[in-house]
């Protein structure tokens, strides 16, 4: 058996071998069957499966991107088990099955940390939940946990980094930025080593590589700048503002929720992890419990299942 975590631009799968990460927008024409496919003709039997995709904006509604996720590895599986927002499995699509990834990670967490919470910042969104409420957690949606401040849209990878931040000092001046989608948080965290190249999976806002000068182009953009005008150091503060503002919403949440319930540990996963645990006095995911920080909901998925069994 393996474990699937299907995203809107990540498709992250967990087997024998390890963690394996496909970049995979849904919202294109997706080769997300045929990518499944490949682990059938590798010799899995079967898939667990959380998903949160099904929000992506190629879809009508969320029915639409359930029955499209589900339809997609039930070619390859049609055994597979699908984990919901009730926290229970199903073998069909139903609306239960919509952003059930982060509650699959606090279901297996729990039962080792059962007063910690969990900062899961990946590619887009920062999931921060506290295991002791995990009964008032189940049928909790995405816009429930955005009012509830348990779901903060951004992460590391696809924030448009006008979304955050405003404006950054460029010598000595303080410069406004445009609201057009130039850069991302991955052009800013890569240019500040907070990403390297392996974690970069994302599509850049113009379509083109990663490398630092390409990164530090898209971020001059964003003051309506060639990088020529304002220099290395001009763009570097802009990658500076946009993470001064994304740390500083992140963390607050993350303070709240602590407070709220008294939690005694935080477990950080996602890319983003090396760089919130410490800001968070935080430990990584990685490290207490061996799962692989970016792949926790496949892992978690698959582990749940298999205590099924």
């Amino acid at each position: 058996m393996i474990g699937i975590d299907v995203g809107g631009a990540n498709l992250k799968i967990v087997d024998e071998s390890g963690v394996h990460i496909h970049y995979c927008p849904l919202w294109k024409e997706s080769p997300l069957a045929e990518i499944i496919a490949e682990y059938k003709s590798a010799g899995a039997d079967n898939a667990a499966v959380v998903m949160s995709g099904e929000l992506a904006d190629g879809f009508f509604d969320k029915n639409e991107g359930i029955a499209f996720i589900v339809d997609a590895v039930k070619k390859s599986f049609p055994n597979a088990v699908f984990y919901g927002m009730d926290g229970k499995f199903h073998g069909e699509a139903c609306r239960e099955l919509a952003a059930a990834n982060w509650l699959a990670s606090v279901s297996y967490l729990k039962q080792q940390y059962p007063n910690a919470m969990m900062l899961d910042i990946g590619s887009t969104t920062a999931d921060i939940v506290p295991f002791a409420d995990f009964e008032k957690l189940i049928g909790m949606t995405d816009t429930l946990r955005l009012q509830a401040g348990y779901l903060v849209y951004t992460g590391m990878l696809r924030t448009p980094v006008a979304t955050l931040a405003s404006e950054a000092v460029i010598d000595g001046k303080v410069t406004p930025f445009s609201t057009e989608y130039f850069a991302c948080s991955g052009d800013a965290n890569y240019v500040l080593g907070n990403i390297g190249d392996e974690e970069y999976t994302a599509a850049t806002p113009d379509g083109k590589e990663v490398s630092r000068e390409a990164c530090l182009r898209r971020l001059a953009r964003t003051v309506c700048a060639d990088l020529e005008e304002i220099g290395e150091a001009g763009a570097v503060s802009i990658a500076e503002a946009f993470c001064r503002a994304q740390q500083k919403l992140v963390c607050d949440a993350v303070a709240k929720a602590k407070a709220d319930v008294g939690a005694d540990t935080i477990l950080v996963g996602g890319i983003g992890a090396p760089t919130f645990a410490p800001l968070v006095s935080g430990i990584e995911l990685t490290s207490a419990t061996g799962i692989h920080a970016d792949a926790l909901p496949a892992y978690a998925v698959l582990q749940l299942a298999k205590e099924m069994e």
